[in-house]
């Protein structure tokens, strides 16, 4: 055996360790959040009360809710916080952009959230509009003026492949870095499907210098086409070995939603064996995958 099928045996046989050795035998304290959305429909509420209801069970850190690009969809996520804080007693997060207010309004936002309890905010440029070639404020901008407002528990978005607007990785850790000096409390990734992926951008974060915490965003993939289409506008990479687990699955639901969720546990037990203690899921407001990784990390219910 050569030296090159020596080091690729030894490593091969690292990663089956550390996917076969249960994460409830680790001595660390897992912390989990999980992201939803506002619905559009009465059968689609249903559904996101039934996965909260669920997965608040498992105690997370928080729940963030997505923000939309107009007032009716932002209105929307105001109530959902409110109501989630309200019914469930969890820390509720919103989304809150700042390519599509003025910054008087942002203001007037995060004082009505303080003002109803709401301690933490996800905070995020948001889309460019069609026709405009620069926004007038950027997440950093967003970052200062919510703290200028209050002690917001700040959590901002990482991209370990690049934003597919940046012109290196390079400047994209610079804005992160900016983020994090702003006052961000956390950064939460774009989803990816490579551990390795999210290791070396936490070692690219270590020498920028920045110290806070970076939370791997995890998608537990039950529609693939859909995944493909939103990793091609998100420059996220699907590897090829995963076209090839949901070719022939177009018609099964079902084998689709076992093969996500065996991804994403492979995926948590890896990296949380190379000390990654925060995941946040990006459930679709579905709880059943998000639910059963979870149990992977060894969180149960009281």
């Amino acid at each position: 055996m050569t030296n090159e099928n020596q080091q690729q045996s030894y490593f091969s046989a690292q990663y089956l360790a550390k996917l076969n050795q249960h994460i409830a035998d680790i001595k660390t304290e897992v912390g989990v959040s999980f992201e939803f959305f506002p619905p559009s429909t009465p059968v689609m509420e249903e559904t996101l009360w039934g996965s909260i209801e669920r997965l608040k069970t498992l105690k997370p850190k928080f729940v963030s809710v997505t923000y939309g690009a107009n007032s009716g969809t932002r209105d929307r996520t105001h109530e959902i916080i409110k109501d989630i804080k309200a019914k469930t007693g969890m820390v509720a997060a919103p989304h809150l952009t700042c390519i599509d207010a003025s910054k008087e309004e942002l203001r007037q936002i995060a004082r009505d959230y303080w003002a109803n309890d709401i301690r933490s905010i996800v905070a995020l440029r948001g889309d460019i509009p069609e026709g405009e070639s620069k926004p007038h404020m950027y997440s950093t901008d967003l970052v200062k003026l919510l703290k200028k407002e209050a002690d917001f528990d700040i959590s901002v978005a990482a991209y370990p492949e690049k934003h597919p607007e940046a012109s290196s990785q390079q400047f994209d850790l610079d804005v992160l870095k900016a983020k994090f000096d702003a006052g961000a409390n956390r950064a939460i990734t774009q989803f990816f499907f490579d551990a390795e992926t999210f290791l070396r951008f936490r070692d690219k974060c270590v020498k920028q210098g920045i110290d806070g915490d970076i939370v791997p965003g995890i998608l537990p993939v039950s529609n693939y086409k859909t995944l493909v289409k939103f990793a091609g506008l998100t420059n996220v990479n699907v590897p090829d070995w995963m076209h090839k687990l949901y070719q022939g699955t177009d018609n099964d639901p079902m084998t689709r939603n076992l093969i996500g969720a065996s991804v994403a546990m492979d995926m948590v037990k890896v990296l949380s064996q190379e000390g990654v203690k925060d995941f946040h899921f990006y459930t679709l407001n579905r709880s059943d995958l998000s639910y059963a990784i979870c149990h992977s990390l060894g969180l149960r219910p009281e």
